[in-house]
């Protein structure tokens, strides 16, 4: 968390460069975590099992080519568990750590492409009742509120605007997000308070994935 909040503050590579020893103590201590997640989330979903470190965590590097925002390095570390690592089409698992109370766990699918995404909207629409007490939970209400995503301003074709699951049909994304302070994430028991969210969050994200797997 110290090292994050004075890359924002030195969003520069001479700065980095300095400062190369600190960042590597970072990313390792981010790593250590990451690992310790991928062994309790293989216990939960035994699809997740042979995950390493490396196919769960983004580069800090930025791709500037085609951003206004030309600073070179990302003020967040982050990490996605999904059924064949972070590039896999399957809806997993995320976790961001950014000072400022940006962090978070959550997870989903983020933009799936066309074919995936027509799996999902049908699959709601055959099992909306089924959607319903997933979303509609106590817990996941609690934890997450509601699915978000960019919605669609009509309906997407070969549905109704008077389909009961409409306004879940229209979204572009499938991703839930629980918030997490600064102090949260470093307590002892940030592991066990991410798992215990993924653990609401897993019949959310099996629900997606069996849409897929169809």
């Amino acid at each position: 968390m110290k090292f994050l909040k004075d890359l924002r503050q030195n969003n520069n590579k001479p700065w980095f460069d300095e400062n190369k020893t600190q960042y590597q103590q970072a990313k390792a201590d981010f790593e250590t975590l990451v690992q310790q997640i991928i062994d309790g989330l293989s216990r939960m979903d035994p699809g997740l099992e042979g995950l390493t470190v490396k196919d769960c965590v983004f580069r800090i590097y930025k791709d500037v080519r085609f951003s206004k925002d030309k600073t070179p390095y990302k003020a967040n570390m982050g990490a996605s568990f999904s059924k064949g690592g972070k590039k896999s089409p399957y809806g997993g698992f995320y976790f961001h750590l950014e000072p400022g109370g940006n962090n978070f766990a959550g997870g989903g699918i983020w933009m799936p492409d066309a074919p995936e995404i027509k799996k999902i909207r049908q699959e709601i629409d055959y099992n909306f009742s089924e959607f319903q007490g997933i979303v509609g939970q106590k817990d996941f209400i609690r934890y997450f509120g509601k699915v978000n995503g960019d919605t669609l301003k009509t309906a997407p074709q070969g549905y109704h605007e008077d389909n009961p699951a409409i306004a879940y049909i229209k979204l572009k994304s499938f991703v839930v997000t629980h918030s997490m302070s600064d102090d949260a994430v470093t307590q002892p028991t940030l592991v066990r308070d991410i798992l215990r969210t993924y653990a609401v969050m897993q019949p959310f994200v099996n629900f997606l994935n069996r849409a897929l797997d169809e």
